[in-house]
């Protein structure tokens, strides 16, 4: 399989944070005014307090998000504090997917990376990526300068957090990501990888596009969101319409700003075979399908079909994948593989992704099934199949179920968790990118 992919591709500095570490941080800060940005959260890093209260948020929740941070002050003090002691790694949702695709057996992967420096590079994988462009990278480039770095804190269940009022007990794993990152921001795309786009599309199998979350609502130059928007949804013309027969899926993001999570989704669907999402992702679409937030926070099964169904036909989008923690629901109401090929792809990208979680990088395919078995089936996920199975008459079929749900097909499968994970990042992405990949396959079977 030969595909594009665009638009992020970033280092990760991941950080794994604990209670104390966050507690001494909070003896620097005005703890009241770091408690009323966790009961309201401002989305956004102006201020040391503002992350603060971010990461303070995702922990007592035990929730993921990322944002972005507005100004490079605190950009600074979190590299000071933090750059040293992190490990560094590839991060970004198109470069992680990117090198799923390149592991798991992709014959050509093609990223975009806006302004390739050589430790950069050095994080993509070896087997089947190229990247045009990659020759013009300079050994004297200023990492520090020109290198797009994210922030990644993973935090621990169990973790107890204990400062004045702020109190709590940390419910499950997760992270938050602070991100100061202008070029990835601004969806920019490297000319090179722009002409290989246009000179080699019509041989591409599929095209993997995300990043969208981290835009700004408004640019330093005057330029909004919507002028970043219009000219992908240009090149997006451009390139399907060279290549009919390409899957284009859109891996969605953790928007900070609902208005313009809402204006993404809407513009984009009619161009993309496929959109991907986690519950917080959805639940930012509620304007939309109105269904109530919480229900899909809390995972339940119909909420998510209810919010997903509803998103579909309001968007004249053909199907959506949604990947929480405890399962992935796919729903089409265009059905292009057979239930069994999808849910053979679903196993696939739930395979890669438990094992991701549980050594950090993905091996051969073919030890994938050997080393799922130290991976144990989510309970609560299996519980939600169960569900969809008795509600909607649907079929279990192995691990999971396929069914229908007001005429569109629903493919629904347990995730495979890891007692010890050693991280969370990127597992949405490794289910989206190994699925992709494997209904890429089928679908030439």
């Amino acid at each position: 399989m030969k595909i594009l992919c665009a638009y992020n591709a970033n280092i990760d500095a991941l950080y794994s944070i604990t209670a104390d570490e966050v507690c001494a941080m909070l003896s620097s800060e005005d703890t009241a005014e770091v408690m009323e940005k966790i009961t309201n959260p401002p989305g956004v890093i102006r201020s040391m307090s503002d992350f603060l209260a971010g990461l303070l948020f995702c922990m007592k929740e035990g929730t993921g998000a990322e944002w972005l941070i507005q100004g490079p002050e605190v950009f600074k003090l979190l590299k000071a504090q933090f750059m040293h002691r992190s490990k560094l790694r590839m991060g970004g949702n198109m470069g992680i997917m990117a090198n799923v695709l390149s592991e798991m057996g992709a014959e050509l992967v093609v990223p975009n990376v806006v302004n390739p420096t050589l430790r950069q590079l050095s994080f993509f994988s070896k087997k089947a990526i190229y990247i045009p462009g990659s020759a013009s990278c300079s050994k004297e480039a200023k990492c520090e300068e020109d290198e797009p770095i994210h922030f990644v804190f993973d935090f621990k269940k169990g973790e107890h957090v204990e400062y004045g009022d702020i109190v709590f007990t940390v419910p499950r794993e997760n992270r938050f990501i602070a991100t100061y990152d202008i070029m990835n921001m601004s969806l920019l795309v490297n000319p090179y990888f722009e002409d290989y786009a246009i000179k080699h599309a019509g041989e591409m199998d599929g095209l993997l596009i995300s990043g969208f979350h981290m835009m700004l609502e408004t640019y330093p130059d005057g330029s909004t969101f919507m002028d970043k928007l219009n000219k992908v949804l240009v090149q997006l013309q451009k390139w399907g319409s060279m290549n009919t027969n390409m899957s284009i899926h859109g891996e969605f993001g953790h928007f900070t700003n609902k208005y313009m999570a809402l204006h993404v989704f809407s513009r984009l669907s009619p161009f993309v075979s496929s959109i991907g999402m986690n519950e917080d992702e959805l639940s930012m679409l509620n304007s939309l399908h109105e269904v109530h937030a919480a229900k899909i926070l809390e995972m339940d099964v119909f909420s998510i079909l209810e919010a997903a169904k509803r998103s579909l036909l309001a968007c004249n989008l053909r199907k959506m994948i949604v990947h929480t923690r405890e399962y992935v629901l796919h729903i089409s109401r265009q059905i292009d593989l057979d239930p069994g090929s999808q849910l053979e792809a679903m196993i696939f990208g739930v395979t890669c992704a438990g094992i991701f979680a549980s050594v950090g990088q993905l091996h051969d395919r073919n030890k994938l099934e050997s080393m799922s078995s130290t991976l144990t089936e989510s309970e609560f996920g299996r519980a939600q199949t169960e569900r969809f199975i008795e509600t909607a008459a649907a079929v279990r079929s192995g691990r999971g179920a396929v069914g229908t749900y007001d005429d569109h097909q629903v493919c629904i499968l347990p995730t495979l968790l890891s007692d010890n994970p050693v991280s969370t990042v990127g597992l949405g992405d490794t289910v989206t990118a190994s699925m992709f990949l494997r209904e890429l396959e089928l679908r030439q079977k």
